[in-house]
């Protein structure tokens, strides 16, 4: 499976907001770090982080553009109000070993009508 087969299917279980079956496509020791917010390290502690904010809030993933250099995928991504953003996965060994994602969390909070940082 090359690193931009398995960003589909990392978008897949996204928009089926399946935490277990997006865990499943981390190495155990695995770094996700969406940089609006603390790095998560270890496969648990990234199916924890999704199944929170698949609680939290409806998010859904298009594809715009996918790109694929080596070991490393590249997703350019919307959601269906307009919010956009990238991210950047390390395939290694067929599991995602590193995870990079940039997106406006404030624009996300305000879109989902979740509470706004007071800091």
């Amino acid at each position: 499976m090359t690193p931009a087969d398995l960003v589909r299917d990392w978008v897949s279980a996204f928009n089926h907001a399946n935490a277990d079956e997006l865990a499943e496509l981390y190495h155990e020791d695995a770094c996700n770090h969406q940089v609006a917010e603390v790095e998560v390290t270890g496969k648990e502690q990234i199916r924890a982080m999704f199944a929170r904010e698949f609680a939290d809030a409806e998010m859904v993933c298009i594809i715009e553009n996918l790109f694929e250099d080596g070991d490393w995928a590249i997703l350019e991504w919307r959601d269906p109000q307009g919010l956009r953003g990238c991210g950047f996965f390390e395939v290694i060994d067929g599991k995602i070993q590193n995870q990079r994602g940039y997106w406006d969390k404030l624009s996300f909070l305000r879109q989902q009508g979740l509470p706004l940082p007071t800091e």
